[in-house]
């Protein structure tokens, strides 16, 4: 007796022809998304990378006025009795404001008077706004947060700075950006960034504030200052780890 043949089902043998050609055609769009992504990623401009020396003057400068300005808030937010916070917040601005001011006098405003004549009437404005905020900040040197005038004196001090920071943000930058050519914008910002750790950490009201003088008194009095922020910093330090009696 001949076995009995099973016929295969007519949908089973459809579902088998066509089952190749589906597969075959997913792998075909993987490779093609594949090889797109590719050609995406190969043809993308690489990303720009910001280098600490390819910032010109305007943004290092910019940029002390940004740290400047957090520690004027810190201190606008300080509780009236924050005494110690508020010593530490103004020794903060002292130094701070006490370099920027040294190496826009010894680096930036020399270079906009030669290269730029027309804004040094600008420059001598600039700097008479240093003078009044170093001899406040002068002032501020020998008070302690618990003197009648201490809160006072810091808020004319930064009402002076803020003024300051204004109109060279809204006025003399753009200048100097529209008239000075790139690339001495960018050697003056690697000067301005190398003379800040040469000068005076401390504000000095009598002391020339345009070359030659500042140049030649600057240096001397620079190592002064540091040493004595130093010092200052250590005893600090000393007096936080003393115990509680």
């Amino acid at each position: 007796m001949a076995p009995t043949k099973h016929p295969t089902k007519p949908h089973a043998r459809k579902r088998s022809r066509t089952a190749a050609p589906r597969a075959a055609s997913k792998t075909a769009k993987r490779a093609s998304t594949t090889r797109t992504s590719q050609r995406t990623r190969n043809t993308s401009p690489p990303a720009k990378r910001t280098t600490g020396s390819a910032r010109d003057a305007i943004a290092v400068l910019k940029e002390d006025h940004r740290n400047v300005e957090r520690l004027f808030k810190r201190f606008e937010k300080a509780g009236d009795t924050a005494y110690r916070t508020k010593d530490q917040l103004v020794s903060s601005m002292i130094e701070a404001l006490s370099r920027h001011a040294a190496i826009e006098e010894l680096v930036f405003y020399p270079a906009v008077r030669a290269g730029i004549p027309r804004l040094d009437s600008k420059v001598s404005e600039s700097l008479e706004e240093h003078h009044l905020a170093k001899v406040v900040l002068n002032e501020l040197e020998s008070l302690n947060a618990k003197s009648k005038r201490f809160d006072a004196k810091v808020t004319v001090m930064i009402e002076v700075v803020r003024h300051h920071v204004k109109e060279e943000e809204r006025d003399l930058f753009p200048k100097v950006r529209d008239l000075m050519p790139r690339r001495e914008l960018v050697e003056l910002g690697e000067a301005l960034r190398s003379a800040k750790r040469h000068v005076p950490t401390r504000p000095h009201p009598n002391a020339p504030d345009e070359p030659p003088g500042n140049s030649l008194v600057g240096g001397a009095v620079a190592v002064i200052d540091r040493a004595r922020t130093a010092g200052k910093r250590a005893v600090e330090r000393a007096r936080d780890e003393l115990p509680a009696l």
